[in-house]
């Protein structure tokens, strides 16, 4: 969570809509892409420390630690006054500070908060079953299904230099999994629903973003009260509540630093995701992601030794690379 910045003084008025034509990132929108980048590899680091290092077994109570802990920081910030959850609260000095966010607005909301919890639990099992040069491969086609379901949903057009950008990525993730291409219809049936539900969240976050009247952490709250009651009913209906009770470093202080820096950063990231993708887009994202994934395989080769040496697989990354830093520059230049 799937995974904030605010200021402590006066809360930002933060963008929400999406709905607009191709233009230069910003110097706001290239600090938003780092930083997501940044917390999502950290988030990878902590999330690996606590399901291999110290192999806890239920990956899903740990998304439900980082859905909690979300919830109350906004709830807490909110009630401080140091955050605001509508445009219009960010616009104003507020005099009711116990309002969140209507009945009526959480509905309309609804699309978003199930798309995002679909797609978390579709990630988790998207990873199974299935070599990670091909999940590597078969992931980072969510770029084609994101540009597809802006159009479909925003009517959202980019322009010949960025469907030549993608087309690069594509290749580039082709090559790199081309060793790799033992067919298994489950695990490429669930990668493939991973990148669906990937595309439909983030473009859900444009698309209703603006006509739900939410800020980023409105949306962020939205999130929480409607998937986290859902996570903890599915969580205790597995028996991974019990798993967790019974866990043997449960109350040890080094598997509790490792929950609690994954929570925080788990914040950060869904923060950046939001503004990623409103104040940049939702392709924009998706490529963050993409250059996210290898510095990831990156520092799985370096410190992990996760993947094998093979040539091919470094060709198909540069080329996955190569494509991202392209479509970089012509968002920087506005083409």
């Amino acid at each position: 969570m799937v995974s904030m910045e605010s200021s402590k003084s006066e809360p930002q008025n933060l963008p929400i809509s999406a709905k607009k034509s191709p233009t230069a990132m910003t110097k706001k929108g290239v600090y938003v892409a780092i930083s997501y980048m940044a917390c999502a590899v950290l988030l990878v680091i902590f999330n690996k420390a606590a399901l291999s290092s110290y192999e806890f077994p239920c990956a899903n109570v740990i998304t439900l630690f980082q859905m909690l802990s979300s919830s109350l920081i906004l709830y807490a910030l909110r009630r401080w006054k140091v955050i605001f959850f509508t445009v219009q609260d960010s616009n104003i000095v507020v005099k009711h500070t116990t309002n969140l966010v209507p009945f009526k607005t959480v509905l309309h909301c609804t699309p978003v908060a199930l798309s995002y919890l679909l797609y978390m639990l579709v990630s988790m099992e998207s990873i199974r079953g299935i070599s990670v040069p091909m999940y590597t491969t078969l992931r980072r086609t969510s770029v084609v299904f994101t540009m597809m379901a802006e159009y479909f949903l925003a009517r959202k057009k980019y322009s010949s230099h960025v469907v030549a950008c993608v087309g690069i990525i594509m290749l580039g993730a082709f090559v790199a999994g081309a060793r790799d291409l033992s067919f298994d219809y489950y695990s490429y049936t669930i990668v493939f629903v991973s990148n669906i539900t990937t595309a439909i969240y983030l473009a859900c976050i444009c698309s209703i973003g603006e006509s739900s009247g939410l800020n980023s952490f409105g949306l962020m709250w939205c999130n929480g009260i409607i998937c986290t009651p859902i996570l903890l009913l599915w969580t205790a209906y597995r028996g991974d509540l019990e798993a967790t009770r019974n866990f043997p470093y449960l109350y040890t202080p080094g598997f509790q630093a490792v929950i609690f820096l994954s929570c925080a950063l788990a914040f950060l990231l869904n923060y950046s995701v939001f503004l990623n993708t409103t104040i940049n887009s939702a392709l924009t994202q998706t490529v963050c992601g993409n250059l996210k994934d290898l510095f990831t395989v990156g520092f799985g080769w370096i410190v992990f030794r996760e993947l094998p040496f093979d040539l091919l697989n470094i060709v198909g990354q540069f080329l996955s690379f190569l494509g991202s830093c392209l479509y970089a520059y012509c968002k920087l230049k506005g083409i």
